[in-house]
């Protein structure tokens, strides 16, 4: 009897889609959703929607015929008031531009802050470090921060082969 009572309920929901579809003039079951309001504001999301079609669909029988059909003119509910990109950037953090990065870090390097100098270095790849030695050794120029950061990047590049191989090791096991 519940069974009979559930697909009866479906079968009715379904009806009331086709209705609200053609009564909005939409396409799909999900240009439904801007009609609909929720409690916690806006519209509802369409997987909610998808959600209570299968496990609530007396309920959202009611809210559609309440909210499209039933009304004369259905109206386009305004979407939930969201926080404006980049409002969680911290307050307390420093941006620099490219130009205030390059002046700090000539600063750095005029100081000899070899430290400094690797925090505000741009991070190179394996090859632009390759072609930057290349490039040094033609020009018989020795540069100990590119040496280093080209034996930090090899150092980087096989620490994580070893961590990917044991993972495939640990994976197969």
């Amino acid at each position: 009897m519940a069974l009979t009572s559930k697909t009866k309920s479906i079968e009715e929901l379904e009806s009331v889609i086709e209705k609200a579809i053609k009564k909005v003039r939409g396409t799909k079951e999900n240009d439904l959703c801007k009609y609909i309001p929720v409690s916690s504001g806006g519209y509802i999301h369409h997987f909610t929607l998808k959600k209570m079609k299968s496990k609530q669909p007396a309920e959202l029988t009611s809210m559609i015929e309440q909210f499209i059909i039933g009304t004369d003119k259905p109206s386009i509910v305004n979407p939930k008031k969201r926080a404006p990109r980049g409002s969680r950037k911290r307050k307390d953090h420093i941006t620099f531009t490219k130009m205030q990065l390059e002046r700090l870090l000539n600063m750095a390097r005029i100081a000899g802050d070899h430290e400094m100098i690797k925090v505000l270095s741009p991070k190179k790849s394996l090859a632009t470090y390759k072609r930057e030695l290349i490039q040094s050794i033609r020009n018989e120029d020795v540069d100990q921060e590119l040496w280093n950061g080209y034996v930090e990047s090899i150092n980087a590049q096989q620490l994580l082969m070893t961590v990917g191989a044991e993972a495939l090791f640990n994976s197969e096991m």
